[in-house]
């Protein structure tokens, strides 16, 4: 009789086991495809372009940087131009953009639809298309990188364009210059309201502390030294540092692309090519261009090191270790790509057993690198741990773009208009919180699944970051690239690209170049000559640019991937 009556409570235990084991991806029994298979197949690179394809992508380059080139000379009277020290102001020639507002915003957002115009036609060269298999052949790597050097060269000579975070970190790297704490005060109590670089902050900014890490604003500090409160030379060596940041994804993302099997052509160009890239990262100027090369060249270093075939001591260890350094000075730009360090500790773990003595062993060594790397940059750039106790500073914006942040604004907005008052605050205490548990869990369950290897620490990663983007209380346009890149190296099925290349398609073309906002009229007009013009351009060159797939075309199939072959 006992037994009888313990036979249900084991059968609840057992039920729960596998509800949970399932949950966390370790029942590899699971009836549901997993990640990886959803995700990812591997993609081989492709034979050269033909004669006609090659004019077609000369074409297509000229149509790309003629569209930089409008969006830069657009940006001398549409762009983020500071308040003070505008060195076009006053000038016959380079001055009349200014004076002709909606003329300069119609050139600036004709020039961003071009360039975006321009980056799905060379698509069509480096994925094919999205249904009936790949391209039968495919641009080089050569190719690509002159053709990404061409679209950034008048993107690098522009003013700042859709944001005005540069002139923040110009004011926050003074007050760590003058010996105060950028991580207890804001530019307006720090520098004065009527300092020349507090002017140019925004002002929902001016008051609060910099939410960035230790190794950003210690090297914002040198660029102080180098030039004071020139605010064009800071601009310009602030865009040397997203240049620096931008090169090292270009190093980094075709060779991670090849550890997971994927054409590196077709990584780069949706990864480091990608108009979010150019538009956020090289003309708006931000900080994530450092934090993401310095995290992807830190996975390779690592992953280089954990897939070596060699014992991991000497030469070896000194690569994980160099690897999982530069992980750690990423994250003390910002934090969130310390992630990374966990998906290159649960390779490791695997690589050593895949056990608890592997894991505590992984852990000690990566977070020991860690600690050290973290306290050095902190201590030798003067600015102490004060930083971690700013990490929430940018979640005083409501993002629509935010997942939780949407369903608490559109249910306080039904509250309002149901006459059940505004309760959006009180919505956002709760779906903020419950995004934050589901994004966690996503990220436990992505290093498990690198743990038992079912899936690539490069998938996993990315897969995670996505997780926390869309999650995060605020998502700001540039912060789709946290996940987009990661995933560039690893994800190739349409379920992943072609929401990516929509997504970045229009978050491009729908945000103002001066980041902020203009007058409606202003905005309708620019839209309406606009969609005029392009359409006048694609009339103009249907016969030479690759408007339409060609009818017959031969398409290419690539072998499901080996990760996607796990159940």
């Amino acid at each position: 009789m006992d037994h009888e009556s313990d036979a249900p409570a084991r059968s609840r235990v057992r039920q729960a086991t596998t509800f949970a084991k399932r949950a966390l991806g370790i029942d590899a029994r699971s009836p549901h495809p997993s990640v990886a298979e959803t995700l990812h197949g591997d993609e081989t690179e492709a034979p050269a372009l033909n004669a006609r394809e090659v004019r077609q992508l000369h074409g297509i380059r000229l149509f790309g940087a003629t569209g930089a080139v409008l969006m830069a000379v657009g940006a001398l009277g549409a762009g983020a131009q500071p308040v003070l020290q505008n060195p076009v102001q006053g000038l016959r020639l380079l001055g009349l953009p200014a004076r002709t507002g909606s003329s300069t915003l119609t050139m600036a957002m004709t020039g961003t639809v071009m360039v975006v115009l321009a980056w799905l036609l060379l698509g069509r060269f480096a994925v094919g298309s999205m249904r009936g298999g790949r391209a039968p052949r495919q641009l080089s790597r050569s190719q690509l990188d002159r053709t990404l050097l061409l679209w950034v060269i008048p993107l690098t000579l522009a003013p700042p364009m859709f944001s005005r975070d540069v002139y923040s970190y110009l004011a926050q790297s003074e007050i760590a210059a003058r010996g105060l704490d950028p991580y207890a005060i804001g530019p307006a109590d720090a520098l004065g309201v009527d300092h020349v670089l507090t002017r140019t902050v925004p002002t929902i900014w001016r008051g609060t502390p910099a939410p960035y890490g230790p190794l950003f604003l210690w090297m914002g500090k040198g660029i102080t030294w180098l030039t004071g409160e020139n605010i064009v030379a800071g601009i310009f060596l602030h865009r040397l540092l997203a240049l620096a940041g931008v090169a090292l994804i270009v190093w980094a993302l075709p060779r991670l692309a090849r550890r997971c099997g994927v054409s590196s052509v077709s990584a780069l160009w949706l990864g480091a090519a990608n108009p979010l890239v150019l538009f956020h990262l090289v003309a708006g100027i931000h900080n994530e261009a450092l934090m993401l090369g310095l995290m992807l060249a830190g996975v390779e270093l690592a992953l280089r090191a954990v897939e070596s075939t060699q014992p991991i001591r000497g030469r070896i260890l000194l690569l994980l270790v160099a690897g999982a350094a530069l992980i750690a000075l990423s994250s003390t730009i910002k934090i969130p790509s310390l992630l990374a360090l966990g998906f290159v500790g649960m390779a490791l773990a695997r690589r050593w057993g895949a056990n608890l003595k592997a894991l505590v062993s992984a852990a000690l060594l990566l977070g020991a690198v860690t600690v050290v790397v973290t306290i050095f940059v902190s201590g030798a750039s003067g600015l102490g741990m004060g930083w971690t106790q700013t990490l929430s500073t940018a979640t005083e914006v409501r993002s629509w773009m935010s997942i939780p942040t949407l369903l608490g604004l559109g249910t306080g907005l039904a509250g309002v208009l149901l006459g059940l008052g505004d309760h959006t605050t009180a919505v956002l205490s709760l779906t903020r919180p419950i995004a934050s548990i589901v994004a966690a869990f996503v990220a436990i369950r992505m290093l498990i699944a690198v743990l038992v290897g079912r899936i690539h620490p490069v998938g996993g990663l990315g897969v995670s970051l996505g997780a926390i983007v869309l999650l995060f209380p605020v998502v700001q346009p540039w912060y789709l690239l946290w996940a987009v890149i990661p995933l560039a190296a690893w994800a190739t099925r349409p379920v992943f690209r072609l929401p990516a290349i929509a997504f970045s398609s229009v978050v491009c073309v729908i945000l103002m170049p001066n980041g902020a906002e203009y007058e409606p009229f202003m905005i309708v007009q620019a839209a309406i000559a606009t969609v005029v013009v392009s359409i006048l351009l694609i009339f103009l060159t249907r016969n030479r640019l690759p408007w339409r797939r060609q009818p017959g075309a031969p398409v290419r199939a690539d072998p499901p991937g080996a990760y996607a072959d796990s159940p």
